[in-house]
């Protein structure tokens, strides 16, 4: 299995007592550590892999908004210092090389340890500590690049990934389907949320329903939904933000859910899986998550 990541994502620094911090990638690390793993750098992603999903005045606005020293503010929690762009495009060039890897047969399954997240970034907005919706953008060069007839997007961070919904609103060819709290930031992710073609599915569960809800709402709506829709390729934004000790949610899973969750997901990609870290803020316990969720699909790829 590959895993992707670049030591510029540390330059993405956050003001005190955010919780989307530097050490959540050493906390990714540490969970990591053991795992028969190969290492490879996140490229830097060109300007035009950013404008398959985010206009050219957006990006040179979220350039323009990087201050040489301290700490710019988008919005009410997402901020950009010094290496923040950098930080950014590292993410976005790690997804669309890992999708590059698992469509030349080089890996079944690949993990991008990025950060700033992307799935709450719109296609014109920075919101929710994202500034690019990585995600997004890699589902549409497997689609656009590489030219894959169908691509499917499973995100099961605890927060609905309104930017990725945002950018594949109008995408007929990559089915979206998100599990998240309901209700919670970002206040999206409704039921009746269906994009331009269908092809979006929101499973909303409650504060408290616990990893048993959320395996039942997989096996009953969600993984059927991904087998029928035949895709080429699979790409998961696998926040861990879900888990009981998370500050930020209460949707009150284990780390042996999202174990769970990488065994499904395999097995409905048909071998073919590239997972994006998103969310997860209580540090062990997202070291404990993202090691159980990768160490399951090393094992499953063999």
């Amino acid at each position: 299995m590959l895993v992707f990541s670049h030591s510029d994502c540390l330059g993405h620094v956050t003001p005190p007592g955010h919780p989307e911090r530097v050490e959540r990638l050493a906390a990714v690390e540490a969970g990591l550590e053991g795992l028969a793993l190969e290492r490879r750098d996140c490229p830097l992603a060109e300007k035009a892999e950013v404008l398959r999903s985010h206009p050219a005045a957006y990006l040179a606005r979220v350039a323009g908004a990087v201050p040489e020293t301290g700490w710019a503010q988008l919005d009410g929690d997402t901020f950009l210092a010094p290496g923040s762009l950098k930080a950014a495009l590292r993410g976005v060039g790690g997804v669309c090389a890992a999708v590059d890897a698992v469509l030349a047969g080089e890996a079944g399954a690949a993990f991008v340890a990025a950060r700033p997240p992307g799935h709450h970034a719109e296609t014109a907005r920075a919101m929710g500590f994202c500034l690019f919706g990585s995600v997004a953008i890699a589902a549409k060069r497997a689609l656009d690049h590489h030219g894959l007839a169908r691509v499917a997007v499973v995100d099961f961070d605890v927060h609905h990934g309104n930017g990725t919904q945002d950018l594949l609103w109008d995408e007929a060819r990559c089915l979206f389907a998100s599990s998240h709290q309901m209700p919670l930031y970002p206040g999206t992710g409704a039921a009746d949320e269906r994009g331009a073609h269908g092809q979006v599915l929101n499973v909303p569960l409650r504060a408290g329903s616990g990893g048993a809800a959320m395996r039942a709402a997989y096996e009953r709506i969600i993984l059927p939904a991904v087998a029928a829709a035949k895709p080429d390729l699979l790409i998961v934004s696998a926040g861990f933000d879900a888990h009981a000790a998370d500050p930020l949610a209460q949707l009150e899973w284990e780390a042996e859910d999202f174990r769970w969750l990488a065994a499904r997901l395999w097995e409905v990609s048909g071998g073919r899986v590239v997972s994006a870290l998103e969310g997860g803020y209580d540090l062990g316990a997202l070291a404990e998550s993202a090691g159980v969720y990768v160490g399951e699909m090393a094992r499953l790829e063999g």
